[in-house]
């Protein structure tokens, strides 16, 4: 990444945010993720919670019934976040220490997403 780049997380984030409750069957966010060809939902009520087509992945490898586990069984909890004025340089730094593809962009409350993909493209 070109370190003279001062592209910060709102130029690139996806939003408006996409979010699914915590109670909704997993078979609905894989559709959802699918529908809207994004690979990751915040879950509105689990307090810093993601859903991504890594879990739904992980869920159909264990042979779990997809229409009887919900969002709540599989979710990614404490997930770290960043803010919409942080640089992409840090962005990318973060997701390579803490091992993830996605952050909820939070500015008060979740505003957006940013995702290796939107690094991707932005370098691209």
């Amino acid at each position: 990444m070109d370190l003279d780049d001062r592209t910060r997380v709102a130029d690139v984030m996806s939003a408006p945010l996409e979010t699914i409750g915590a109670d909704v069957p997993l078979r609905e966010a894989a559709r959802r993720m699918r529908d809207q060809d994004i690979s990751a939902l915040v879950v509105t009520t689990g307090g810093g919670c993601i859903v991504t087509q890594s879990d739904v992945v992980g869920a159909v490898a264990d042979e779990r019934d997809l229409a009887a586990t919900t969002v709540r069984d599989v979710m990614t909890e404490d997930v770290e976040t960043v803010t919409p004025d942080l640089m992409m340089q840090e962005v990318a730094a973060m997701m390579t220490m803490y091992g993830v593809k996605h952050l909820p962009v939070v500015d008060d409350d979740y505003v957006g997403m940013v995702s290796s993909t939107d690094i991707a493209e932005h370098l691209s």
